[in-house]
């Protein structure tokens, strides 16, 4: 009869805890050879406490045990652990299931009908097969834990699965490899940006387990920092991929070749209702229109994050309000067939097939990747859905100025207008300032024309473009100067600020509530301009 006990932790995938001497072993009767269990033990039942024995001890450190009936008996003096014993049963083998310094449980041989004694033979093979099941059971454990870490980060490192912002709806769907049992470095992400924009993500680490994980992670916060940046699509994946090169250089000579990563990057505009994409190795993204019609957005794709030396070409296509963007990664589309068009064809016609108005994007996620079939076992897959908005056009304002001092009143008159006539007079006196100072500095530093816009939905947004690239920099301003204050006065009167640069310029942007500050305003102009 053989019976093999292990640990709890080791059922767990945890590592057990290194014992010495008797007490409560934590071990569970798990497996018998033959289906029989000795005495009142049954399976998954937990073992009764052990006396502190020299034998026991030798078993903590790896040795193996023969012992007859007579020597065994006597050295347990515990009724209960005697009731765990065979009935009829002449000499037991008892060898420690001992792994890297750990003992995760025992497996025993008893002798019940054949009265003969253990050999040294058999003694020395039943030692070896302890010693393999051991390490084979020590490998399983180490690797359940690592799966359980890594699925525990990616589940930390993921965005929200659901986000609601005024350029889009989205939903993001990840799912692991072989049913859950290979945690990859897949991932998808949406990033409000400032003037009501919205940045979609979704990458591709080479590799699974924790490592890709933690590569998963460190590029998703590169990303978010560099977004918030409002750098150029493309030249934030330039960035991007030198940092993957850095961390590249960091690997071990042998591992450097093996760090590699793609990622698509888009940029979507409900203002212009324009959408710039960049990719850098990744799939081209599928746009299904408000009619149903659905086709990938051909792009030009750069190489694979960390290659270096080649530019990423950015791609802008017009999507119509109402339009659903899919974002996905190669697993969703390799299926078992390697032909990557194939797949394609197949994610959009099934995207085409259920994605009707009205319909939930987490349910026409769960549709879609129902329509297209198993994915490979050894792929984890992303998909980001993105139903796009609109802002309309009377919620909306633009004018243009030369660069000459008289207009700094004129676009405080527009604004004021503005205002009125969408019932935000409360703004007006907090807007004329902020206005006031920001086109002041663009006339004064930068020279025209300058390009002034008002965005109203959900909250009341200012932008002054002009043709310079001069960082802006608030500092505060000494009593005794003369000048210096604008930026700290708009910092102090609106929610937030910031800049982004184009191709022609930069655009300083100004954000602050629909709800009136007048009272916050009076007393910063009191503080600020005594």
């Amino acid at each position: 009869m053989g019976i093999a006990d292990l640990a709890e932790a080791v059922l767990e995938g945890d590592e057990p805890p290194k014992m010495s001497g008797g007490g409560d072993l934590h071990l569970r009767a798990v497996a018998s050879a033959t289906g029989e269990w000795p005495g009142h033990v049954g399976p998954g039942e937990s073992l009764p406490p052990f006396r502190d024995h020299p034998a026991l001890r030798s078993m903590q450190h790896g040795e193996t045990l023969v012992m007859t009936r007579d020597e065994l008996v006597p050295l347990l003096s515990d009724a209960r652990l005697v009731e765990l014993l065979p009935e009829d049963w002449h000499s037991v083998v008892i060898a420690p299931l001992y792994a890297r310094g750990l003992v995760l449980g025992d497996l025993q041989v008893w002798r019940l009908t054949d009265p003969a004694p253990f050999t040294e033979e058999d003694v020395d093979l039943i030692t070896e097969i302890s010693s393999r099941g051991a390490l084979a059971i020590d490998n399983a454990r180490r690797y359940t834990r690592e799966q359980r870490v890594a699925a525990a980060l990616q589940q930390r490192l993921l965005p929200r699965a659901t986000t609601d912002t005024p350029a889009a709806e989205t939903v993001g769907i990840y799912r692991p490899a072989a049913g859950g049992a290979e945690i990859g470095g897949d991932w998808f992400d949406a990033i409000p940006l400032p003037s009501l924009r919205l940045a979609l993500v979704v990458g591709d680490v080479a590799g699974h387990g924790l490592h890709a994980t933690a590569t998963m992670g460190r590029l998703r916060a590169a990303i978010h920092t560099l977004a918030d940046l409002e750098l150029d699509p493309g030249e934030l994946l330039t960035r991007l991929d030198g940092l993957v090169q850095r961390l590249a250089g960091e690997m071990p000579a042998e591992h450097q070749d093996t760090l590699s990563a793609t990622c698509l990057y888009a940029v979507y505009d409900p203002v212009s209702r324009q959408c710039a994409i960049v990719s850098a190795g990744h799939p081209p993204p599928v746009a299904v229109r408000p009619d149903g019609t659905a086709q990938d957005i051909p792009i030009s794709p750069g190489p694979p994050l960390g290659v270096g030396g080649m530019p990423f070409e950015v791609t802008t296509v017009t999507l119509e309000s109402g339009s659903t963007l899919a974002l996905y990664t190669k697993g969703l589309v390799r299926g078992q067939d390697p032909d990557l068009d194939a797949g394609l064809r197949r994610l959009t016609d099934a995207l085409a097939a259920h994605c009707r108005s009205g319909v939930p994007l987490d349910e026409l996620g769960r549709s879609v990747l129902a329509g297209i079939g198993e994915p490979p076992a050894r792929e984890d897959i992303a998909l980001l859905l993105a139903r796009t908005r609109a802002v309309q056009g009377e919620n909306t304002a633009s004018w243009t100025f030369p660069a000459a001092p008289t207009v700094v009143a004129q676009a405080r008159e527009e604004i004021t207008r503005q205002l009125t006539a969408w019932g935000l007079d409360d703004l007006a006196f907090t807007t004329e300032l902020v206005v006031s100072e920001l086109v002041t500095n663009a006339v004064r530093y930068a020279g025209g024309p300058v390009g002034l816009r008002l965005i109203r939905d959900g909250v009341l947004i200012c932008e002054v473009t002009d043709p310079s690239n001069t960082q802006p920099r608030l500092r505060r301003a000494d009593t005794t100067d003369e000048g210096g204050r604008g930026l700290f006065l708009v910092a102090q009167l609106t929610t937030r600020w910031g800049c982004r640069y184009g191709r022609t310029g930069k655009t300083i942007w100004a954000e602050q509530p629909l709800t009136a500050r007048t009272d916050l305003a009076m007393w910063n102009t009191q503080v600020l301009l005594p």
